[in-house]
């Protein structure tokens, strides 16, 4: 009877063995062995407060992993189990589920983007921004006033307030969350570009320069006239000498500008009016790109006051009235000479 217990104890224990070291090859296998995606890639929607079990059962179901105990237990040795980011991952033929559960706990969730166009207006971006569908919509139905105040940026005007660039981030991002780090973005640009700026300016605060960084946005879309333009505006406001820039004129005429500026326009009472008023208008009239704000804090050297544009996207400038008036004749009036009088910078 000793001899048969002994023989039993002997083939339990062998079998144990057996199992164990087939067990411990088996699951080392499944770690090391790619995921059965049939296409090239896979979506994974890992919602907020993700189960690991319940997200093994679904990938185990789908035919994606060979066993969902072994993830599991991988997960728990690691020490990793209740680490699991929520969001939308890219599962790809190449990952094993050490790589898969290494991506789920850093988090390298699907990163969408947005672009915030140079001198958009916030109308404008609020627009774009409702037709993205990776973003949440919870304000932007709201009017400007209310989602300044869903920012905890009340009684602050919304133009020009956020930095056109270009922004990623995951799935069902809010809007507060992205318009929030937009503006925080503008913030900090101005911030440190402001203490850089060149000194003598005619702009005096960091939001005198977004206004008119708004305004050379505007007027030009060549790099190699921003700093022109700026320093003939900077020159212009130096010698009290009206802007009489029609960008302005046509952000103050609001839904009443349809796409022909006429001369009665340019006699129009609103604050934007820079062909009645002096100075500066009271707000950004677009969304100013990084070299528009560098180019007002940098503006060119020179002498000039005056500029018209060519036809071709870019700006004759001049220097006196003279010169100027026989440029728009040249370039606007195409060599018609008539009785013609202007003072202004187009």
């Amino acid at each position: 009877m000793r001899n048969l217990a002994y023989k039993v104890i002997v083939v339990t224990i062998l079998a144990i063995v057996l199992a164990a070291g087939w067990l411990s090859v088996d699951y080392l296998s499944f770690l090391r062995t790619p995921l059965s995606i049939s296409t090239d890639k896979y979506i994974m929607d890992v919602p907020q407060g993700g189960n690991l079990g319940r997200l093994a059962r679904k990938l185990f179901k789908e035919g994606i992993i060979s066993s969902r105990r072994y993830l599991v237990w991988y997960a728990y040795l690691t020490g990793n189990a209740n680490n699991i980011k929520m969001g939308e991952y890219e599962l790809t033929k190449d990952m094993t589920p050490m790589t898969l559960m290494a991506m789920l706990n850093q988090g390298k969730v699907i990163q969408y983007s947005f672009t915030i166009v140079d001198g958009w207006t916030f109308k404008q971006m609020i627009a774009a921004l409702k037709t993205h569908p990776q973003i949440r919509n919870t304000v932007l139905d709201k009017t400007p006033d209310e989602i300044m105040r869903s920012l905890g940026l009340a009684d602050m005007h919304p133009e020009g307030r956020f930095l056109p660039d270009t922004y990623f981030f995951p799935n069902n991002t809010t809007d507060i969350e992205f318009l929030k780090r937009a503006y925080k973005a503008m913030d900090k640009l101005l911030s440190s570009a402001w203490p850089q700026r060149k000194l003598g300016l005619a702009v005096k605060t960091p939001y005198q320069a977004l206004i008119l960084a708004s305004i050379v946005e505007k007027e030009t879309a060549l790099a190699s006239e921003r700093k022109e333009i700026a320093g003939v505006f900077n020159r212009r406001l130096l010698r009290h000498i009206r802007l009489q820039t029609d960008p302005t004129v046509i952000y103050g005429l609001g839904e009443k500008f349809d796409g022909n500026l006429r001369r009665r326009d340019l006699i129009a009472d609103t604050p934007y009016n820079t062909y009645r008023h002096y100075g500066l208008p009271p707000t950004p009239i677009a969304l100013p790109g990084k070299e528009s704000i560098e180019a007002v804090l940098h503006p060119g050297e020179g002498d000039k006051l005056y500029f018209v544009s060519r036809g071709d996207g870019s700006h004759y400038f001049s220097s006196n009235l003279k010169e100027h008036n026989e440029a728009v004749i040249k370039y606007q009036l195409k060599g018609r000479r008539k009785k013609f009088s202007s003072s202004g910078a187009k």
